[in-house]
């Protein structure tokens, strides 16, 4: 008894390290994800017929294929455009690196899953209420600002906790596609390779799927007071719920 929990404890200390690299891949493409995720909705709610079909096209392309497909065809082109575009540059050792090319493709996967889920939340606010700031003398900017932006995120906001919470699940793929480099392992490539020294998958693999229950349920209680939050004003407001699905 003692030694399997000595046993679990050190996979603890091991998988908890390689844990930082998970959350950074997530940290690093949340805020870029969504930042796209709010342009490509407005382009796709655009008069412009070109911008709305770019828009809708992209979001049907990162969400009709698996991230998994999508993480080797763009390693593949980076990797393509090394010789003629990224070491003439000199910036092959950046663009390479897991480390940004992780978060970048993740990015882009989660730009298209938000932009869906705001774009939905955009076509469900009140029309009556746009109306009234249109006669009240707002202006587009200030209508959006005021009226229409507080609705879709109050609107959005329990999808995107699923999708954030996909997101970081999404990161034990990194790793799969892209080359370990100076012992850069997340949860997954590290649970692995202890998995090689002594075939004992039930720990490994369990220590791990602990670690990532963990930040999910961290990622729920933080976002669940956020809804939380912007839901103050509303009476009888109901306690944010979550799905096992994807948006």
């Amino acid at each position: 008894m003692t030694g399997l929990l000595e046993a679990i404890l050190v996979d603890v200390a091991i998988l908890g390290r390689a844990t930082v690299f998970n959350l950074y891949f997530a940290f690093a493409s949340i805020p870029v994800g969504f930042g796209l995720a709010v342009l490509v909705m407005l382009g796709r709610n655009s008069n412009n017929r070109l911008v709305a079909n770019l828009c809708g096209g992209y979001i049907y392309a990162f969400r009709g294929s698996p991230f998994f497909i999508q993480l080797f065809m763009l390693y593949s082109l980076a990797l393509a455009l090394n010789l003629s575009v990224w070491k003439p540059l000199g910036i092959d050792w950046l663009v390479l690196n897991p480390l940004f090319l992780g978060p970048l493709i993740l990015a882009l996967n989660t730009t298209a899953y938000t932009a869906e889920i705001l774009h939905g939340a955009l076509r469900a606010v009140p029309k009556g209420e746009v109306e009234a700031a249109k006669a009240f003398g707002m202006g587009r900017s200030e209508r959006f600002r005021r009226i229409i932006w507080p609705h879709v995120i109050r609107l959005a906001w329990p999808a995107y906790t699923n999708e954030v919470v996909f997101l970081f699940h999404a990161t034990a793929l990194v790793y799969f596609t892209l080359p370990v480099i100076d012992g850069q392992r997340d949860l997954m490539s590290q649970a692995n390779d202890l998995f090689q020294r002594d075939y004992n998958s039930v720990l490994h693999f369990s220590v791990a799927a602990a670690y990532f229950l963990a930040v999910s349920l961290a990622v729920f209680f933080v976002f669940g007071l956020v809804y939380r939050h912007l839901m103050r004003h509303m009476p009888g407001a109901r306690p944010l719920k979550f799905s096992l699905t994807r948006a």
